[in-house]
C-alpha cells in the first residue's frame, strides 16, 4: 500500500511543478514573436550594423540569421509592442553564392535590440581595447541573462533552421 502512496505524492508533486509551470510561461507566443522580430531585424539591418570589431562584409549578399532570446523589459509584459529591450545571442551567415557554411563569412555574439525605434536599435556586444568582452557583456546585459549569454548560444533547432535557411540562401 505504501508503494501507491508514494507514486500519488510523485504523480501529484509532479502535476503541481507543471502546473506551476505553465501559470509563470510567457504568452503562449511572446517568446515566439521576439524571436522572429530579432531574427527579421537582424537579417534585414545594414551590414554596416553587423561590422563586429570592424569586419568588413561583403555587399548586396543575404544575411541568414539564427537567434536565442534570453529574455527582455519590462519582463511582465504580455504583448510585443510593449516591450521595451531585447537581449540575447545571434549567429548570422553572409550566403555568398555557392559558398558552404563552412566557409562562410559569420558573426556571432550577444546582442541587444531596442524596440523603441523602428527598425529596432542593434546594440551588439564587443570588448575594445580597454575592457574584456565578458566586462563589456556585464555592463550591457542585465545579470540573469548576462549569466546565460556565457552558457547558452543556439539551441539545436535553431541552428539546424539556420543552416538549412543559408544553404538555401546560397544556392547550395
Amino acid at each position: 500500500m505504501h508503494r501507491y502512496a508514494w507514486a500519488a505524492a510523485v504523480l501529484l508533486a509532479v502535476s503541481a511543478g507543471a502546473v506551476a509551470l505553465r501559470i509563470t510561461e510567457d504568452p503562449p507566443d511572446l517568446q515566439q514573436q521576439l524571436t522572429s522580430r530579432m531574427r527579421t531585424t537582424l537579417e534585414e539591418a545594414d551590414p554596416a550594423t553587423h561590422q563586429h570589431a570592424g569586419h568588413a562584409l561583403p555587399q548586396s549578399q543575404a544575411m541568414v540569421c539564427g537567434v536565442r532570446v534570453y529574455g527582455y523589459e519590462p519582463a511582465d509584459v504580455t504583448a510585443l509592442a510593449d516591450v521595451r529591450t531585447v537581449y540575447g545571442f545571434h549567429m548570422c551567415g553572409v550566403a555568398e553564392p555557392l559558398k558552404p557554411w563552412d566557409v562562410a563569412v559569420k558573426l556571432a555574439g550577444p546582442v541587444i535590440l531596442t524596440m523603441a525605434t523602428d527598425p529596432p536599435g542593434i546594440d551588439v556586444v564587443e570588448a575594445s581595447e580597454d575592457v574584456k568582452f565578458v566586462d563589456r557583456l556585464q555592463q550591457m546585459f542585465p545579470e540573469p541573462y548576462a549569466r546565460l549569454a556565457m552558457t547558452e548560444a543556439l539551441s539545436e533547432a535553431e541552428m539546424t533552421d539556420l543552416r538549412g535557411r543559408y544553404d538555401a540562401a546560397a544556392g547550395l
